[in-house]
């Protein structure tokens, strides 16, 4: 079997060189091959021209795993196959893989910390491959080295690399043929960016054999691993050793015992043989899992679970002079090797332009003349330290603030000692500009502008910033910029770095306490329900219940003398109630308005608890604004229909003034007259009430609220003409996309938002919402209560009917069966229903109120004095007529009453007793009881 398969290698070794066509491949396939049942190909070159011969390769590989046959191969351009089509036929490769050759190249990278590369490649076999690899392995180097991939160029022709002379890339990746790279390096050196700046990092293809052409730059790197025959005879007793233990494990195994090796696979169509080896992949997996020994020092020969071989070793190579000073050629400086933890051993390396240091990797240092205007908090000035003339560390770096003629006159130290030529500038610009200086690596020069201006267009041409940019005085201008359609048709802008608008600051005035206030807690719905309905329903609602009930009227029109209740008395019952006043009251007697009367006192409860709880909200001093509702308010656009008219104002040539002026003209023209010259004087003239309000950019605005002391400032209204402050630059300044780019970043690794907490907060944050006192309580935050009432209404209507039934139907049958109280104990009803059951009950609430009464004023014991006279005479007459009982014979019982009191009782009456007797004239009399005789005369 050994044989057989040296055999076969060798065929396919030359089969290959011809480079044949398809049709070609496939009769030679299935003569030479499928004839003689062969169960693996051994597939060997050295060949690495990546044109036609690559794509035969690749065609016959496809076509044995469509067969189902094992391939072991190993060959120089395995890099320029197709990974999805290599892994899905059944092949064990070798020869380092294009993974391998990405890794080796990004661990020089991270040797010499470059953190940052472009990708440069041609239509190869294999580019996107090579990009994908390329990324897979940054992800997987990501916890202990960030790679940033600045551009990926496909080259095709020479304007293609024109991307990397505009780019901040310093090392670029090259993944191409041998002969496409002379053209790429040659084009690359005529637009400078081969030089002693730029190193260029090759893949295997591109280093091939040979003798390096002239046009390769000095310093080039490249990964390479050795494809000459020798290596070439020594991978193939390696592949024979994978196949022999491959068929050694496999005729081991005793779930094989039924299977063969012998493919039996043929061309011809069905009945001469199958069209695939169903074993092949059962094959291919003991091929697979193999473990061969290698050298001494290495590691065994293993596959991943894709076919590629799990360590590889690279050479790092070097392209310097050589001996003669103009050949160039290839020099081995390094080994890379997969299963060390390092990985990467380098010597000595000639880097580009003959020098004996690595580039940095990053664009060489450059210097800008940087413009700016002072406004808090994004640019602010402050002197610098007398004694060192230096700015602290967080007063940020000295700035010019003169005329560059008249700092020139002076001498360096002197100009610099001169607060009135150099000042330090700190803020949110400056911080910004700090961190760019760090991650693009260049110096600056601040300068304020000469005029002061923001830059508008007045009288035909720009003032101030704008026209320092195009003059070309200055190249970058960094400051809160505000960008606009003008400035943007004549200047070039980064992506916006704040959002801004037009905003309006006002002044908090103390005022008074609304003569209203007390009627605030509740809004006006809830006042009516409260007036119209409440009061109305629980004032009917009782007189009703209590002119229904038998207790009360009992539907009659004339109610009882004693009985002192009316509708007007109802009214005074529930406003007395509703405010819980201690004034005298009439009360009513029937038990259903009783009910509902402590209903009513329910809903007072509640209803004053939330009115006393909420008013102590409104009853404070109110601190007044002007509430403008923006720009666009129409007591500002429209200065003269608002009398007494508002005064306000913003600075000249600034943004808002420029947009004010455009859009609202009458507006422009009165303001104009109380514009200041600089935003702090407009803070201060609103501070003093000079002016009513003060337009100008909403987060300049913000700043200042948030740092007043007395917290008397705030703004109003929305923000009009949103925009964004940005860098601005020339017309096609080659700058612009390299701090966009890093503006970017800045935004979404939160460095721009760290910045804006840091400088835009302050000690009073007045938000637009603390103005504003509570709001008055909705009908619907205290509807519970309105409820309350309407069950109490309801639940009143049950227990009136129930009254009725019981004064019609129980009480009557209670007095008839009660002996001694009980229903009256036991009565759920009411006290005075339990007393009505019995005449007793009546006696001795009488008993009680005599005995316990003391008056307290003289009327009361006139009236005292009178009621017992009445009594005396009562008795009196009770004695007549038991004396004339007894002149026609009738013998009255013995009375013993407690002469004194009158009213004590010495005995219970016997109601089951009758009391009726016929007299001597032959008619009914009835003849009352003692008892009886006692309870009368007590009630009298």
């Amino acid at each position: 079997m050994k044989k057989y398969n040296f055999t076969q290698a060798n065929v396919h070794s030359s089969f290959m060189t011809l480079t044949p066509a398809p049709k070609a491949i496939l009769n030679s396939l299935c003569k030479e091959f499928l004839s003689v049942n062969v169960s693996a190909i051994l597939y060997l070159m050295n060949y690495e021209k990546y044109g036609r011969s690559t794509a035969s390769a690749q065609y016959f590989l496809q076509l044995a795993g469509y067969l189902g046959i094992p391939v072991i191969a190993w060959n120089a351009d395995n890099s320029g196959l197709e990974r999805r089509a290599s892994q899905s036929s059944l092949q064990l490769q070798l020869a380092p893989s294009l993974e391998h050759q990405t890794a080796a190249m990004l661990s020089i990278l991270e040797r010499y910390k470059w953190h940052q590369f472009s990708i440069v490649t041609s239509q190869i076999a294999g580019h996107d491959d090579f990009i994908q690899a390329v990324r897979e392995r940054i992800t997987e180097m990501q916890d202990r080295f960030k790679f940033t991939i600045l551009n990926a160029v496909l080259y095709t022709k020479a304007s293609d690399l024109v991307t990397l002379v505009n780019s901040e890339s310093r090392v670029m990746l090259l993944y191409c043929t041998r002969e496409e790279a002379i053209h790429i390096l040659n084009h690359a050196r005529e637009l400078k960016i081969t030089g002693e700046n730029y190193v260029w990092v090759a893949a295997q293809s591109v280093i091939a054999t040979g003798t390096p052409p002239t046009q390769f730059p000095v310093g080039m790197l490249g990964v390479h691993f050795d494809t000459s025959s020798t290596s070439l005879v020594t991978e193939i007793t390696t592949a024979i050793k994978v196949y022999a233990y491959g068929v050694e494990d496999f005729v081991n195994d005793p779930r094989n015992a039924n299977l063969s090796l012998n493919t039996k696979l043929s061309c011809e169509g069905a009945g001469l043989g199958d069209s695939r080896w169903e074993t092949g992949d059962r094959f291919y997996k003991y091929l697979r899992n193999v473990s061969v020994e290698n050298d001494m020092g290495k590691p065994n020969v293993e596959f991943t679970a894709d076919g590629v071989l799990k360590a590889a070793e690279l050479k790092i190579m070097n392209l310097r002079p050589g001996n003669n000073k103009q050949m160039m050629v290839w020099e081995e400086i390094g080994v890379w090797k997969s299963w060390e933890g390092e990985g990467l051993d380098i010597k000595d390396i000639v880097w580009p332009g003959n020098s004996h240091t690595p580039p940095q990797g990053v664009p060489e240092k450059f210097h800008l003349k940087i413009t700016f205007l002072e406004e808090p908090p994004y640019v602010q000035l402050a002197p610098p330290d007398p004694v060192t003339v230096k700015c602290n560390m967080n007063r940020g770096v000295l700035c010019r603030v003169a005329r560059e003629q008249d700092v020139a006159e002076m001498d360096q130290f002197s100009a610099h000692r001169n607060s009135s030529f150099y000042q330090c500038c700190s803020g949110f610009c400056i911080d910004l500009l700090e961190k760019f200086a760090e991650e693009l690596g260049f110096t600056y020069e601040l300068v304020r502008v000469e005029d002061g201006k923001w830059g508008t267009f007045e009288n035909g041409r720009w003032n101030g910033l704008v026209a320092d940019l195009i003059n070309r005085k200055t190249d970058m201008v960094m400051t809160s910029l505000m960008i606009n359609s003008e400035r943007e048709g004549v200047v070039d802008f980064t992506v916006p770095f704040m959002e801004t608008g037009i905003a309006i600051a006002v002044a908090k005035r103390t005022g008074i306490i609304s003569p209203t206030a007390f009627l605030e807690p509740f809004d006006t719905a809830s006042w009516m329900l409260v007036g119209v309905v409440a009061i109305q329903a629980a004032t009917f609602t009782i007189f009703l219940f209590e002119w229904l009930s038998p207790a009360g009227f009992d539907m009659k029109v004339t109610p009882a003398a004693n009985h002192r209740f009316s509708l007007f008395r109802t009214y005074w019952l529930v406003w007395a109630v509703l405010f819980q006043a201690a004034v005298h009251v009439d009360s009513p007697r029937g038990f259903t308005s009783k009910f509902m009367t402590n209903m009513w006192a329910m809903f007072a409860v509640v209803f004053l608890a939330i009115y006393t709880a909420n008013l102590a909200a409104f009853m404070i001093t109110r601190e007044e604004f002007h509430e403008f509702t923006g720009v666009d308010d129409s007591r500002l656009s429209k200065p003269y229909s608002h009398k007494p008219m508002f005064k306000f104002g913003t600075t000249p040539y600034s943004h808002t003034d420029s947009t004010i002026k455009r859009y609202f003209v009458e507006m422009h023209a009165y303001m104009r007259n109380f514009n200041r010259t600089s935003v702090q004087e407009g803070i201060a003239a609103v501070n003093s009430g000079e002016l009513d309000a003060f337009i100008y950019d909403g987060t300049v605005l913000d700043y200042l609220v948030a740092q007043d002391e007395d917290c008397r400032l705030l703004t109003v209204g929305s923000w009009y003409a949103k925009t964004g402050y940005g860098l601005a630059f020339s017309r096609n300044s080659k700058y612009v996309q390299m701090f966009n780019k890093r503006l970017l970043d800045f935004r979404e690794n939160g460095d721009l938002e760290r910045l804006r907490r840091y400088w835009m907060t302050g000690t009073c944050k007045p938000g637009k919402q603390e103005h504003k006192t509570s709001d008055p309580l909705a009908l619907e935050q205290f509807l519970s209560a309105f409820l309350l009432l309407m069950s109490g209404v309801l639940l009143a209507a049950i227990l009136l009917f129930f009254e009725h039934i019981y004064f019609k139907y129980i009480r009557v049958k209670c007095a008839k069966t009660d002996q001694g109280g009980c229903c009256a104990l036991l009565s759920l009803v009411s006290q005075s229903m339990g007393k009505s059951l019995t005449f007793r009950g009546a006696v001795f609430e009488a008993q009680d109120i005599l005995r316990h009464h003391r008056c307290k004023d003289p009327i009361c014991d006139t009236n005292l004095w009178k009621t017992r006279h009445e009594l005396d005479l009562t008795r009196l007459r009770v004695l007549q007529l038991e004396r004339s009982l007894d002149a026609h014979g009738i013998k009255p019982p013995a009375r013993h009453i407690n002469a004194p009191h009158a009213g004590v009782l010495m005995h219970h009456r016997d109601m089951t007793r009758n009391h009726v007797f016929t007299n001597e004239f032959g008619s009914r009399c009835y003849r009352p009881d003692e008892r009886e005789v006692q309870e009368m005369e007590t009630v009298l």
